[in-house]
């Protein structure tokens, strides 16, 4: 089988992702920021929504759901944590579980920082990870409930993921990211040549996501911690690996 990812620019920064098989036309859907440019692609691309995945349950990722589903009988899929407060689902999941579609299987991540109930999709055939707003291109999200020790957890446990993984994430926020990463980060010779090439991609509108762990690892300062450059330019060598974090974190909703 053949699949496709499309990445569909929703609202202002955010982004909707479907997966194709272009075989038989189908097609899953992550996240449903906006109803008017998800049908238009579904349409423009004649492809049938079997299924939807929510990350979380922020309204700019599920308020466009109920426009979607007057057009199209999906199956809709979000995290039990968030049942409370999520739209009305067909199939509720956790940590563990699996999805189905087209003989792809994906894998529920549990992730929380910015919700409690956060939850990943990683479909290792195809090697992506649909990270809603957990790790996101050279950032991650604000832990708007989750505590940093929350957040740096989930990005730790993200970071096994190969290299290759391509990073579904939820908002066009790259080039900010990058100008605050540098700030932190500035000898970081991957770091500057990337921020270059986001720069440069922007100028031209182009999208920075999906972006790719392994260039994840080496650029974001959300997942680096650990790193002697970042320690010394904070000021924080003997600190624990949270509380950097923490500090990034504090840093970076203040940048």
């Amino acid at each position: 089988m053949s699949f496709k990812l499309i990445t569909i620019p929703c609202l202002s920064d955010n982004y909707a992702f479907l997966l194709c098989n272009l075989e038989n036309r189908s097609a899953f859907l992550v996240d449903a920021p906006e109803a008017d440019p998800i049908n238009e692609v579904l349409k423009k691309n004649n492809l049938n929504l079997e299924q939807i995945f929510l990350t979380h349950h922020h309204a700019d990722h599920v308020d466009g759901l109920v426009e979607v589903l007057e057009k199209n009988e999906a199956l809709t899929i979000g995290a039990q944590a968030d049942i409370h407060r999520l739209p009305k689902l067909d199939k509720y999941v956790e940590a563990g579980d699996e999805i189905s579609f087209q003989g792809q299987v994906g894998k529920i991540i549990d992730v929380p920082g910015h919700t409690v109930g956060h939850i990943a999709l990683y479909i290792s055939a195809q090697n992506i990870l649909f990270s809603g707003d957990s790790l996101m291109a050279l950032g991650c999200g604000r832990l708007f409930e989750g505590s940093a020790e929350q957040m740096w957890h989930s990005l730790y446990r993200l970071q096994s993921l190969p290299d290759k993984t391509q990073i579904c994430s939820g908002h066009e926020y790259t080039e900010n990211n990058a100008s605050f990463a540098l700030s932190i980060d500035p000898k970081n010779l991957d770091l500057i040549k990337r921020g270059e090439q986001i720069k440069l991609a922007r100028s031209k509108n182009l999208f920075t996501v999906p972006s790719q762990m392994g260039l994840e690892k080496i650029t974001n300062p959300f997942l680096r911690p650990f790193d002697q450059n970042i320690r010394e330019n904070l000021d924080m060598i003997g600190a624990t690996d949270v509380e950097v974090f923490s500090k990034i974190r504090s840093l970076k909703d203040n940048f």
